[in-house]
């Protein structure tokens, strides 16, 4: 379709649509994240985060989503990891979802600072990279330890549904 005559309203409705998450990732010194269990469906445990609401960029997501899910504010740290999640059989569009250091967090003060919304989530838990891939997708388990991987390696990495193609897979 040529677009050389559209108006600018036109234009963008006639782009494609994905969708955009943000998730952070709580550690501590023994290499565990923080993991929350969802009450709206039976699934898989998640990072901590959500969906980018109308407007809202990764970093004011992520801010909102720990302050709604875990009762607690934060000023996210570095991207770690941009994970691209193509369209699913389901029918949700493709998905880019932004990971962020959320900090180091140490058990016995999570105990008390952790406050979770009992609408969304049910437990956390501090999970270590031998359990992950027990409680989560293989996708996000992929992406955990990308984002290991990026915490331990001072970089940021960009994947393909969990995968990083550009090294050697982990």
């Amino acid at each position: 379709m040529s677009t050389a005559h559209l108006s600018p309203a036109a234009y963008y409705a006639s782009l494609p649509k994905h969708i955009a998450g943000a998730g952070a990732i709580f550690h501590d010194a023994a290499g565990r994240i923080l993991l929350v269990k969802p009450s709206y469906r039976n699934c898989t445990w998640e990072i901590p985060g959500g969906g980018l609401d109308i407007g809202e960029d990764p970093r004011q997501a992520v801010q909102r989503e720990i302050k709604e899910e875990l009762g607690f504010d934060i000023t996210p740290g570095r991207l770690l990891v941009v994970d691209w999640v193509p369209q699913q059989p389901d029918g949700r569009p493709p998905l880019a979802n932004y990971l962020f250091d959320g900090g180091p967090i140490i058990e016995h003060e999570a105990q008390t600072r952790v406050h979770l919304d009992t609408d969304e989530l049910t437990e956390w838990q501090l999970a270590s990279p031998n359990q992950w891939r027990a409680l989560l997708a293989p996708h996000m388990a992929r992406r955990l330890h990308a984002c290991s991987h990026a915490l331990t390696h001072d970089t940021t990495l960009y994947l393909h549904h969990g995968f990083d193609t550009t090294r050697q897979q982990i």
